[in-house]
């Protein structure tokens, strides 16, 4: 998994062009769609980063509770709750060995949550861990890269980003065996007397199969009721690069 450091510092710069309120609006009409009793009450929002999507989804009514293994990202998304005034419960926690206080009614992971995780039997661990706090019938969603997106968008390019003030560079390595990307990223941030300080994080993503996911899902407990192209309710193309999964708690 990766640690954040400093990418934590400019996450919100480079996710500039996600848009949080369609992405938490997508995801309460998924739990409607799938779920016709009644929305969520409480989620879980894992691997929340810095906490965008936790804010919104707590501005539709819902009580959230963010898990991330980044200090820096939730001491990011702790200021971002205390200047909207919304207390979000928010918890610094691998979630290979995720331990709430109780359960919730269903839980999300978006946005390469899930791809940080570079190995099949530790993603088993976090689906299990997932059915021990998820009330049954409750429903998990999350969002994957493809293995398309990794081998052909990601793969061994590399990307440059000129922002207000910070310039990066983001180099992958791609294991094409695994579809797992190594990214090193340098962030050159401009000080006030004009000279560049230099900030480096190392990350890793890997892309799962369908299959692979919901056998994972199954072994755990939990039901695929779903699988959706990202931000719609249609099937997967084969170049699709992110893919939405919904899955069911048994009861």
């Amino acid at each position: 998994m990766s640690g954040y450091s400093a990418f934590a510092r400019f996450y919100d710069m480079l996710m500039g062009d996600v848009d949080y309120a369609a992405r938490a609006d997508y995801l309460m009409s998924l739990f409607s769609r799938h779920n016709s009793k009644h929305k969520p009450m409480t989620l879980l929002d894992l691997a929340c980063g810095s906490g965008s999507l936790s804010l919104e989804l707590a501005h539709r009514g819902v009580d959230v509770i963010g898990v991330d293994c980044s200090g820096d990202m939730l001491s990011a998304a702790r200021d971002k709750a205390d200047r909207a005034g919304i207390p979000l419960l928010l918890i610094c926690q691998d979630m290979r060995s995720l331990d709430l206080y109780g359960t919730v009614d269903g839980a999300v992971c978006c946005l390469d949550g899930i791809n940080h995780i570079c190995r099949t039997s530790e993603l088993a661990q976090i689906f299990e861990r997932l059915y021990l706090f998820i009330e049954p019938g409750g429903l998990f969603i999350f969002d994957v890269n493809t293995i398309y997106k990794h081998l052909f968008v990601l793969g061994n390019n590399t990307f440059v980003y000129e922002m207000r003030d910070v310039y990066c560079i983001w180099r992958n390595c791609l294991n094409k065996h695994l579809a797992k990307v190594d990214m090193r990223l340098d962030f050159f941030k401009m000080e006030k007397d004009g000279r560049y300080i230099r900030l480096s994080d190392c990350l890793s993503e890997r892309a799962y199969s369908n299959r692979t996911l919901k056998r994972l899902l199954s072994s755990a407990g939990f039901d695929t009721l779903a699988v959706y192209d990202d931000l719609s309710y249609e099937q997967p193309k084969e170049d699709s690069s992110r893919v939405v999964f919904v899955a069911r708690r048994r009861k």
